[in-house]
């Protein structure tokens, strides 16, 4: 189909616009009418995707679907997708509709509300299928408005504070991106990311303000980068907007954020880092593996403290994204599919948990552990959907939460077996906290009065956690539908990346 990944793109959009200009009033009709265009866009926008997967070869490397015209200022819009960001774009496509079909008891200005997701879900597509720095970065950005406006306008108490440290964090990271790309530019000649893959940045140790930078150019140019996509990600120290975040963004704001948004780091990474700055990334590798041990220990030991809910899960989610990381930087073929799967599997896994936090949250109004106990007796539907996901979440082998954990861990001890000793060690304290949660809220006498006439989860909230209970099951037992379509893609990046870094990179750096 021509114009595929444009139409993906944009059709979200035109739905917003459509929703902006034309539907008028704030009635339950207009409300009503406003969430069913949303969710009519965005099935519409993932049933359009899965053409992506019908024609998508996995054994061709190179990008597909390619859509190139110039743009304005000589600037050219260029859109495709390879082994590497197809399964992302549908990631997006297909969560989008159940985060809708969760927004549904929204009442205060739904029609804003559903514009505001369905801008974001056009700007994320085009993170992941954008071909063009200046557009790769207009995407990126842009993305930061709408969720700005989701957990400003429609988050918890400290709403404000949450949303200008969401914002202020991950848009200063960006500014150094910005200037490494206009160096990049200036080096290269072009804004064209296939031609900067196959353009070698120089690597000659530079003599700058006396500090010898060894690495040269691309050491420079991967920490402008890395300074972006480390908060985006958040890897540790800079991880600490997102569990605010969180706690502030309604029940489909988080479900978004952790879901899709997070993972736009890990792909920078594979997309910019390991590619373009192939020495600097094998230089400073040993780095991203110890931020990335600690992160999984510490914020899995900070998880163990927490009294709310939401913020137990968002620093679960800073310890899984340590697992990718560490498994992108080992740039071997364990490591790199593990961490693109361990992105799909917490896509899932992350969102689901989300939406079980909202669907008590609707009922009680709270988020506190201590305000729950005893939920099996009158929520047994509910019980056994929180169960799946908090062992998926775990690692429990047979969902997709194990085989992620799994492939990183082997591709990370292949380089460094102490790190994988530290990261280990997450998967423990994953199951630490993650059922101590568990325990708490589902277990236990009902002894509390307000809990006694709690209901289970209507028809639309079990619709809501089917798809994705399908696809972490499907997933955990049949990895391969992940791994066929990404493994070409990666083996290439493995073979590059080795091809261009030398056998003892530090002593060769240091003789020039």
């Amino acid at each position: 189909m021509e114009n595929l990944l444009s139409i993906i793109t944009f059709l979200p959009l035109v739905a917003a616009a459509i929703l902006a200009l034309f539907l008028k009033g704030d009635d339950p009709a207009a409300q009503a009418n406003a969430k069913w265009l949303a969710l009519i866009a965005t099935t519409v926008t993932f049933l359009v995707s899965l053409f992506l997967l019908s024609g998508f070869d996995p054994a061709d490397t190179g990008f597909q679907f390619v859509e190139e015209r110039d743009w304005i200022m000589g600037l050219k819009y260029k859109v495709g997708v390879d082994g590497i960001s197809v399964l992302f774009v549908l990631l997006t496509t297909f969560l989008m509709p159940i985060t809708i079909l969760s927004c549904w008891e929204v009442s205060a200005r739904v029609k804003e509300y559903m514009v505001a997701f369905l801008v974001l879900e056009g700007l994320m597509i085009g993170v992941f299928v954008a071909l063009d720095l200046v557009l790769f970065y207009l995407f990126f950005e842009a993305g930061l408005i709408p969720m700005f406006l989701i957990i400003g306008i429609w988050g918890g108490k400290e709403r404000i504070y949450a949303a200008f440290k969401f914002f202020l964090y991950t848009f200063l990271g960006s500014v150094l991106m910005l200037v490494a790309m206009i160096a990049m530019y200036v080096d290269a000649g072009t804004t064209d990311i296939p031609a900067l893959l196959n353009h070698q940045f120089s690597s000659e140790t530079l003599n700058l303000f006396g500090f010898h930078i060894v690495g040269g150019m691309q050491t420079l140019l991967w920490l402008a980068f890395f300074a972006s996509f480390a908060v985006k990600m958040p890897m540790w120290p800079v991880h600490t907007w997102l569990p605010d975040a969180h706690v502030q963004a309604p029940t489909a704001g988080s479900v978004v954020l952790a879901a899709i948004l997070l993972k736009m780091g890990g792909y920078g990474f594979l997309r910019f880092s390991l590619p373009m700055f192939p020495i600097a990334s094998d230089l400073l590798a040993g780095l991203i593996f110890w931020m990335s041990a600690i992160a999984i220990v510490y914020t899995s030991l900070v998880a163990l403290a927490q009294s709310d809910m939401k913020k137990l899960i968002a620093y679960s989610s800073v310890a899984h994204m340590g697992y990718v990381t560490m498994g992108i930087f080992a740039a071997n073929q364990q490591g790199l599919d593990g961490a693109i799967f361990q992105m799909l599997s917490h896509g899932f896994i992350s969102g689901a948990l989300f939406l079980c936090v909202g669907v008590i949250y609707d009922r009680m109004h709270t988020r506190e552990i201590d305000a729950y106990g005893g939920l099996v007796n009158r929520m047994p539907a509910y019980a056994l959907i929180f169960m799946f996901f908090t062992m998926a979440n775990v690692g429990l082998p047979g969902t997709s939460g194990f085989v992620g954990e799994f492939l990183t861990l082997m591709g990370i001890f292949q380089v460094n077996t102490w790190v994988a000793a530290v990261a280990a060690t997450g998967v423990i304290l994953s199951a630490a906290y993650a059922l101590w949660l568990y325990r708490r809220v589902v277990f236990g006498d009902l002894i509390k009065e307000s809990l006694k006439t709690i209901s289970d989860m209507s028809a639309r909230e079990k619709a809501i956690f089917a798809p994705l209970v399908a696809m972490t099951l499907l997933l955990g037992v049949y990895p391969s539908l992940v791994t066929d379509v990404t493994g070409p893609s990666v083996a290439a990046l493995v073979t590059e990346y080795q091809a261009a870094v030398p056998a003892d990179t530090g002593v060769q750096l240091a003789s020039h």
